[in-house]
C-alpha cells in the first residue's frame, strides 16, 4: 500500500464533498457493468458471482486514475436474490441475456406486493409487516413452496447476506490496500414514498393511492421514515467521511405532482436528511432523473450537508442555485460515453469543469450508473482530461478525516409502536422466560444485540435487494 496516494485521494475527494477546492478535481465514476466489460466478464458473471464482481473492480482501479469507487456498484447480487427467491429481479443468464445488466420486474398493478387496503397493518408494525406479508409475496419459495423451502431459503437468505457483507468489508481494505483507493460511499436511504412506489404498491399503485387515499400514504411515509433513519445509520461509515448513498427514483416531477412532493413525499424525507447531518453524516443525493424542479426546496437543508449529483438535469442551472451550499457531481452524459467521439467527450467535460467546477466543490462522473454501453476510450478520455485540465492552482486537499459537523435540530421523526432496530421488544420476550435466575441485562444485551439481526435483514431486502 502507498499510504501517501491514498490519503491524496481520499482528501482530494473529501475536500470537494465539503464544497471546498482541493489540489484538482477528483474523479468517482460510479462504474458497474462497465467493469465487467473492461475486464473481459460478462454481465451474468459479476452480477451473479460477486467475488468476480470484485475483481473487476480492482483491476478498473489499477488501471485508472480514479480518486474513489464503489466496492461494487453492481449492487444486487443475484445469487442471493436467487437464494430467495426474489420475483423481482431478471437475472443475467437465466431471465435475460447474459451481457444485459440485471433487470427489475415492476409487477402489474392487480399483484403489486402490497394491496391498497393494507396501509393500516403497515402503518401498525412495518418490520412484522415485512415479514408476515411483503416477504411471502415476493419470494416464490417462502410464499409458494412447502414448508421445507421457505426455511431453506431464509437460512439461505440470511448466511448469504452475512457472507456478502463480511466479504464486502473485506474488498474495502483490498482497494486500499492494493490499489491505494478509498470507498465513494458507505450506507443506504431512501425516500419513505420511494420505498412504497418501488417495493410495496407499484408506481401505479401508488399514483392511484395518492389520489384515493392520500392520508394513508403521508401516515405510512411518516412510519417508515425513522426505519430508514436507522438503517441509514446503521449502516453510516462510523468515521464519518464517506457519505451515505440516497438513490432518488420516484418522488420528482413528472412522476408526482408538485402538491404532492411538498406534502408528503419532502416533509418525511427532510428529516431524515437533517437528522443524518446531526449525527454527522453527509448525504449523497444521486438525483436520478431531473429534480430541477425541486431545487427550491432542497436549498431548505443544512449547507454542505449533500452532494448533489446530477442526472438529467441542466448541471448549469443547478449549480446557480445549489452550488455555492453544497458540492455537486456528474453531469458527464451517459449517452455521450456510449456513442461520442473521444473529442466530444473532453470537450463536454471541459464545458462541465469550465461551468460548475472553477471554484472547486465538483467531483467528475458520468450523469448515471456507468454500464457496460460505455466506451472504454471514452471512460480513459474522460478520466484523462480531467486529470490534465481539472488542476486548481491555489487548491490544496485538506485533512477532512474524522470531521463531524456539529448542527443540532428539532426531531421530527414519529414515536412508533416498536422502536427502529427492533423485531421483537425483550419485554415481550422477557414473559416468555420463567425464572431469570442471573444477570437479566447481559441476557437483555445479547437478545437485542441478536434481535437486531433480524431487523437489519428484512430491511436490507427491502432496499438492497
Amino acid at each position: 500500500m502507498n499510504e501517501k496516494i491514498y490519503n491524496e485521494r481520499l482528501n482530494r475527494y473529501l475536500t470537494a464533498m465539503r464544497n471546498e477546492m482541493p489540489d484538482c478535481i477528483p474523479i468517482r465514476p460510479f462504474v458497474a457493468e462497465f467493469t465487467a466489460k473492461y475486464a473481459g466478464y460478462t454481465c451474468q458473471q459479476v452480477t451473479h458471482d460477486y467475488k468476480i464482481a470484485f475483481e473487476a473492480v480492482i483491476k478498473c482501479g489499477k488501471d485508472f486514475d480514479w480518486d474513489a469507487m464503489v466496492p461494487n456498484m453492481v449492487y444486487v447480487w443475484t445469487g442471493l436474490t436467487q437464494a430467495l427467491g426474489l420475483k423481482y429481479y431478471g437475472i443475467p443468464g437465466i431471465e435475460i441475456p447474459p451481457d444485459t445488466g440485471f433487470q427489475y420486474i415492476e409487477p402489474p398493478e392487480e399483484k403489486a406486493y402490497m394491496k391498497p387496503n393494507e396501509y393500516d397493518r403497515l402503518i401498525d408494525d412495518p418490520t412484522e409487516f415485512l415479514f408476515e406479508v411483503w416477504l411471502p409475496r415476493v419470494s416464490k419459495d417462502i410464499g409458494e413452496k412447502n414448508s421445507y423451502f421457505k426455511k431453506l431459503a431464509l437460512v439461505k437468505g440470511s448466511m448469504a447476506m452475512l457472507q456478502y457483507f463480511s466479504d464486502l468489508e473485506a474488498q474495502v481494505r483490498r482497494m486500499k490496500e492494493e490499489i491505494n483507493m478509498p470507498s465513494a460511499i458507505n450506507g443506504i436511504l431512501k425516500a419513505p414514498l420511494d420505498i412504497i412506489a418501488d417495493k410495496l404498491r407499484g408506481y401505479i399503485g401508488l399514483v392511484m393511492d395518492l389520489h384515493t387515499q392520500p392520508d394513508k400514504v403521508l401516515k405510512a411515509c411518516e412510519i417508515l421514515a425513522p426505519h430508514l433513519t436507522k438503517i441509514a445509520l446503521m449502516t453510516a461509515d462510523p468515521e464519518k467521511k464517506l457519505p451515505i448513498g440516497f438513490w432518488m427514483h420516484r418522488g420528482c416531477v413528472p412522476f408526482i405532482n408538485m402538491e404532492q412532493f411538498r406534502n408528503i413525499y419532502w416533509p418525511t424525507l427532510k428529516p431524515i436528511i437533517e437528522e443524518l447531518w446531526r449525527n454527522g453524516h453527509q448525504t449523497l443525493f444521486y438525483a436520478e432523473g431531473n429534480w430541477d424542479a425541486h431545487l427550491d426546496s432542497f436549498l431548505e437543508l443544512p449547507e454542505r450537508s449533500i452532494i448533489y449529483h446530477v442526472d438529467k438535469g441542466d448541471i448549469f442551472y443547478v449549480s446557480k442555485k445549489l452550488g455555492e451550499k453544497f458540492s455537486l457531481s456528474g453531469g458527464i452524459p451517459n449517452t455521450l460515453l456510449a456513442v461520442g467521439t473521444e473529442k466530444e467527450v473532453k470537450d463536454y467535460c471541459k464545458k462541465v469543469i469550465d461551468g460548475v467546477a472553477r471554484n472547486g466543490g465538483y467531483i467528475m462522473d458520468a450523469s448515471a450508473i456507468i454500464q457496460n454501453d460505455a466506451k472504454i476510450e471514452n471512460i480513459k478520455a474522460m478520466t484523462d482530461f480531467t486529470r490534465e485540465y481539472g488542476v486548481y492552482s491555489q487548491g490544496h486537499t485538506k485533512n477532512h478525516i474524522g470531521k463531524k459537523e456539529d448542527y443540532k435540530i428539532e426531531n421530527k421523526l414519529k414515536e412508533l409502536k416498536k422502536k427502529p432496530g427492533v423485531c421483537i421488544p425483550w419485554e415481550e420476550k422477557k414473559k416468555e422466560i420463567e425464572n431469570i435466575q442471573g444477570d437479566e441485562e447481559l441476557i437483555k444485551r445479547i437478545w437485542e444485540e441478536i434481535d437486531t439481526f433480524g431487523y437489519l435483514f428484512i430491511w436490507q431486502i427491502l432496499l438492497s435487494f
